[in-house]
């Protein structure tokens, strides 16, 4: 029997890259081989995501661009899965007439069962959006890529904060929490696959085992792991500064698996910004928090989010945010010019700000962060940092390419068998992106 193949292209954060694992992995079990050319393909799915608007284009360009395929090959079935599919639901096949499935973020475990049915019963159009009280394919274990030594694990899923600018709640749901010794055994044989970093991810695991019986806290999971053979760094994405614990603060400076990196989503540096933001947080208390995790890891890189242009920002709140940007100096920063999104509350506040306007303040803010990136990076320059080698050189093909517990990518001279292996790198040279060292 010929092989059939699927080709999965992810839009968006983390946890859908691991849900296109997920999703590769249940196929598989049902005789679906995964390409990386759409070309060949029997089954293509885009999986996408709703956070911006630049995001949504994306998946719409792209499934307009596989009308050619869907028309060339008889049989290939076309689907959406991810965040806008759970938004839109039924709406896709009203935009586009050739699309076969539509998957929501709480059914991804039912994939090849919507497959095989367009099969078999020549059915057009299969759409399954509904929410469910727990979500099955949180249980699919991580399938790291063969070969690969590090992978994501997903601890929780969902939000319950419905931040005033965040289709997050809507699209995935109010947060749901694995239980503490499944995300360990998990982990422990992901150890015993090769792998030897683990990033944790959920929408906000500062939240971690509120919803679970025994109500088990995030900084006892990062202990629990800590303590597995084999695992030599974690990691984890995002945290909400609200729910950052003194504990949480305090375990940096005392699990030494724990990468000293945190990425800390502001999103702006004025409280009435925040205010109408519902962060649930001020800048002062953001401060502190920071204050604290330096003190905890004075070596900690620290990231974060930020959105210009919210509705009602003046002139002020910017310059307000560019300060807080000049005091705290992040190592790195994802910004953004606010995007209306259907369902928020924001969508209806008063005081939106013209494009142009957003556009000039995120030019502004995005120049300050190149030069406090490029200060952090030529900061290391003389340093020696442990690095995970992870291949070759993206930037120049002839040298290896690490990542430091910091995040930081490092190029440096050595060979293939290094792969996979701990170096310590003198870091010789920096730039915006990368830094250059040479193995000691």
């Amino acid at each position: 029997m010929e092989e059939k193949k699927i080709y999965i292209h992810t839009l968006g954060c983390q946890m859908n890259v691991q849900d296109s694992q997920k999703m590769a992995f249940l196929m598989g079990g049902a005789g679906y081989r995964e390409t990386k050319n759409p070309g060949e393909a029997d089954v293509i799915i885009v999986n996408t995501c709703s956070v911006r608007e630049k995001a949504a284009q994306k998946a719409y360009s792209l499934l307009g661009r596989f009308r050619e395929l869907k028309a060339e090959k008889q049989g290939l079935i076309l689907g959406v899965a991810g965040c806008l599919a759970q938004q839109h639901g039924d709406q896709f096949f009203k935009m586009f007439p050739y699309l076969d499935m539509v998957v929501g973020t709480h059914r991804i475990d039912m994939l090849p069962e919507i497959v095989s049915s367009l099969r078999q019963s020549k059915r057009r159009r299969i759409s399954e959006t509904g929410f469910r009280d727990y979500v099955s394919s949180l249980d699919i274990p991580a399938q790291p890529v063969c070969g690969e030594f590090s992978a994501f694990v997903t601890i929780m899923q969902g939000c319950n904060n419905f931040c005033t600018y965040c289709v997050v709640p809507f699209l995935r749901g109010r947060e749901q929490s694995r239980p503490l010794a499944d995300i360990v055994k998990e982990v422990e044989e992901l150890s015993r696959q090769g792998v030897q970093e683990v990033t944790l991810l959920g929408q906000n695991v500062n939240s971690y085992g509120k919803t679970l019986p025994d109500r088990p806290d995030f900084t006892g999971l990062l202990y629990a792991i800590g303590g597995i053979e084999g695992i030599r760094r974690i990691r984890f994405t995002t945290s909400h500064p609200k729910d950052l614990s003194d504990e949480l603060i305090a375990a940096f400076g005392k699990i030494p698996t724990l990468c000293d990196h945190i990425h800390l989503p502001v999103q702006a540096g004025s409280n009435r910004v925040l205010k109408r933001m519902k962060r649930g947080y001020t800048v002062e208390d953001y401060r502190e928090k920071i204050a604290a995790l330096r003190e905890a890891s004075p070596d900690i890189t620290i990231t974060s989010d930020m959105i210009v242009g919210f509705p009602g920002e003046e002139e002020e709140d910017f310059e307000q945010t560019l300060q807080l940007m000049r005091d705290i100096r992040f190592d790195n920063l994802f910004s953004f010019q606010y995007s209306k999104r259907e369902g928020t509350a924001a969508l209806a506040f008063d005081g939106h700000v013209p494009e142009k306007i957003k556009a000039e303040r995120l030019k502004i803010l995005q120049a300050l962060q190149e030069e406090h990136t490029l200060e952090k990076n030529r900061a290391l320059i003389g340093r020696t940092l442990e690095a995970l080698v992870e291949g070759t050189s993206r930037k120049t093909g002839d040298d290896m390419q690490g990542r430091t517990r910091s995040h930081r990518i490092v190029n440096f001279e050595g060979s293939p068998d290094l792969v996979g292996k701990m170096v310590r790198v003198s870091i010789v040279d920096a730039y915006m992106h990368s830094l250059k060292g040479k193995i000691e």
